[in-house]
């Protein structure tokens, strides 16, 4: 084992890296750790050409730098990206340096009964699949790996965002899968890996077609073209989107959502190649059935979440709902009709405030989003929900004494915060906000058989429905058909009550 010094091309900065003889070895780089293991040098397998090293170039300097910049930055290249920093000659190979993964993405026990994967990283391949949640299944992972429903909506947010940073700077990923992420669950944290092959519209080209499971209908129906063929279709922003629209439907309902009952061809690989690329079809089409997952093709692990029946899309709720509509009928052959990544950042967070807590102790999803019913249940155990349920819809102040619904609504549970973004529609919940806008400013609690609302920063709130003001400390009991008054300044909202469940 040596310890070896390389300097930077661009920076004049030097680096160190353990050099053990095996390093970890991928696709196209050799990665070796740092002393200090802050962060790894990765070194490429074939020789890098002039566009390539001037690709690494322009993300190391131009695009790292933009995102350092700029509001949010910081949470990009703490939470969101492992960003390569510089670039490094050794022995007239190139390489990399990128930043460590942060502890969390690092399995803690892995599998349920072996340590085979202790300590490995988290791959977002692990939370994707159906088997490795089963408990039956002879590699299932622990539980304590698996987190609860609610934090597969944040990791599906975090990469939401990391697409829709790339597209406002011009770039595309070209290779967006869960290869290429790492998760955990227990955080709801994401993150993206191997930035290295980005590609810059009009000059770098993507260098592969993508990962199967994730490439674009498009790419795949045209790869037989040559690559000049003004009628190939070659990895771009929205060939993105239809990778981002995949890894969202399989962290939430944990099977893919081209892969059906269909065959097209006795040739698996032909077969493969029309399914998911010119004869691809949504699973849930609603009315086109003929590739339904049909569970008796299904191996027995997968069977519960390959259920459509049992649980649709539509158990994401509403706005999501919408989303995969748009991403897998409307857009499937249509790349323009896809949804762009700040619509699932949008849908994703709203759909937070829908959520509820399941009331039995033993399911495993823990949450579940509510059905827009009366008598609300948790779909992936039935456990009818107990007690009324206040439903919280959000209006605006169109014009002076007009107010319009926004389409927006928040469920209640005890114990749930109410933020700034929802008191203010001029704040808006993204990776901007300030550390004070992240305080809550009350919260509402079953106290005394009754739900109440306690105001702990709210200046001008006010019930509406008794044409009273709540002081900061106070309480606010909340009944079906009231109207509360949120905040008087410009942006504040209006909520109406509802008490489902009743």
């Amino acid at each position: 084992m040596s310890i070896k010094t390389v300097k930077s091309t661009i920076t004049g900065n030097t680096y160190q890296y353990i050099d053990n003889g095996d390093p970890k070895s991928g696709t196209a780089k050799n990665v070796y750790f740092s002393p200090d293991r802050k962060y790894v040098v990765a070194i490429f397998k074939e020789k890098q050409d002039h566009n390539q090293k001037e690709r690494l170039k322009k993300i190391t300097t131009d695009y790292l730098s933009r995102i350092k910049n700029n509001e949010g930055g910081n949470y990009y290249l703490d939470e969101i990206y492992r960003w390569p920093t510089d670039i490094i000659e050794d022995n007239g190979q190139t390489g990399i340096i990128v930043p460590i993964y942060n502890s969390k993405f690092f399995f803690n026990k892995g599998y349920a009964n072996q340590d085979l994967i202790k300590g490995e990283e988290k791959n977002g391949k692990w939370f994707a699949s159906a088997s490795f949640r089963n408990k039956l299944f002879p590699l299932n992972l622990d539980q304590s790996e698996l987190g609860k429903w609610l934090n597969y909506f944040q990791i599906c947010v975090n990469l939401s965002r990391g697409v829709k940073k790339m597209h406002q700077m011009g770039l595309s990923h070209s290779d967006l899968s869960y290869n290429n992420v790492l998760v955990d669950p227990l955080t709801g944290s994401a993150c993206m890996i191997d930035l290295d092959g980005l590609v810059v519209p009009g000059v770098f080209q993507a260098e592969v077609i993508g990962t199967a499971d994730f490439i674009a209908p498009e790419v795949l129906a045209s790869k037989h073209l040559g690559k000049t063929d003004p009628n190939r279709k070659l990895p771009n922003r929205l060939t993105d989107l239809h990778a981002l629209a995949c890894l969202i439907y399989m962290y939430l309902l944990h099977r893919h959502p081209l892969k059906g009952g269909k065959v097209h061809d006795l040739d698996t690989e032909k077969d493969d190649l029309l399914s998911m690329g010119e004869k691809a079809l949504f699973v849930e089409h609603p009315t086109n059935k003929i590739n339904k997952i049909k569970l008796n093709q299904i191996k027995k692990w997968d069977k519960y979440w390959a259920d459509t029946d049992k649980l649709p899309y539509t158990i994401t709720g509403p706005y999501l709902s919408k989303l995969f509509e748009k991403a897998f009928i409307d857009g499937l052959h249509n790349p323009m009709q896809r949804p762009t990544a700040d619509e699932w950042e949008i849908a994703l967070l709203k759909t937070t405030d829908l959520m509820q807590q399941c009331l039995n102790p033993l399911c495993d999803q823990k949450w579940y989003v509510f059905d827009n019913s009366n008598t609300p249940k948790c779909p992936f155990c039935d456990t009818k929900h107990k007690g009324t349920l206040p439903v919280l819809d959000f209006y605006y102040q169109f014009k002076p004494t007009v107010w319009k619904p926004e389409n927006h609504r928040l469920m209640v549970y005890n114990n749930q915060y109410l933020f700034q973004w929802h008191v203010d529609r001029n704040i808006t919940r993204n990776e901007k906000l300030s550390a004070a806008q992240k305080v809550p400013v009350g919260y509402f609690t079953f106290h005394n058989n009754k739900w109440v609302f306690v105001n702990q920063k709210l200046t001008s709130l006010k019930d509406l429905t008794e044409d009273k003001e709540i002081a900061i400390g106070e309480m606010l009991e909340i009944t079906d058909n009231k109207k509360i008054l949120l905040s008087k300044e410009e942006g504040g909202r209006v909520i109406l009550i509802t008490l489902a469940n009743k």
